[in-house]
């Protein structure tokens, strides 16, 4: 139960950290105008600061894709995947809903899209089902071949959340424009839901993309590093 619960509240730091940075500081008329730079460095200094605070408790996975990729890369137990996805999402809820009530403070409430990711019309720069696919796929990819390399134990040791969260830091500043960033179906789960309608219709793909994108990067750093399941 600790790495469940380590799991929760790594997933719910990332969700308001990362979401409530770009709602509170980003897009609220009177915000401070962090942009997508200062989005992004948010989704990552969450995942760093956490990895640092419950990553020797749980492995710090805060994200089913991380978790499932993991485990097709031989570091996780499939007996445990269900515990961990169930924790993640239940900690992007909660995160969620304690976003949805700071925010519903303020007199000229509007929840928008609500941090949420999307494709066609609801992607920040219109982009394609297609384009968000593909991103989708190669960026959660790349995030779980970084994270298998930095964990890996002929890799310096001490130093995994510092490149992990640098990654996913850049992953944002590649991919906010295209989809608002997931590689999370957890992170989009947890604010698609008080959005409704058309972020819940489309939360199908930021399962199905981060998930295939996890497994094809960590079958891929295998071979790369003759590592054996």
């Amino acid at each position: 139960m600790n790495k469940y619960g380590a799991e929760f509240l790594g997933t719910f730091w990332l969700v308001l950290g990362g979401c409530g940075s770009a709602v509170l500081a980003a897009v609220f008329p009177g915000a401070l105008g962090i942009g997508f730079h200062g989005v992004a460095l948010a989704f990552g200094l969450t995942v760093l600061t956490m990895a640092f605070a419950v990553g020797h408790i749980s492995g710090g996975h805060f994200n089913p894709a991380v978790s499932i990729g993991l485990w097709a890369g031989g570091r996780f137990p499939a007996a445990q995947l269900l515990p961990y996805i169930a924790a993640q999402v239940l900690g992007g809820l909660a995160a969620g809903g304690v976003l949805y009530l700071i925010v519903s403070g303020r007199a000229d409430f509007s929840i928008g899209n609500f941090a949420s990711n999307g494709f066609g019309e609801h992607s920040p720069g219109k982009y394609s089902l297609q384009a968000a696919l593909i991103t989708e796929v190669v960026m959660t990819a790349f995030f779980l071949l970084i994270i298998m390399g930095a964990t890996d134990k002929r890799a310096p040791a001490g130093f995994a959340p510092i490149a992990i969260g640098l990654a996913l830091t850049l992953i944002h500043l590649i991919s906010i424009p295209v989809t608002n960033t997931s590689v999370n179906p957890a992170r989009s789960t947890g604010v698609a839901i008080y959005v409704g309608g058309w972020a819940v219709e489309q939360l199908w793909l930021f399962w199905v993309a981060p998930i295939i994108g996890a497994v094809i990067g960590a079958l891929g750093y295998r071979m790369v590093a003759g590592e054996q399941r």
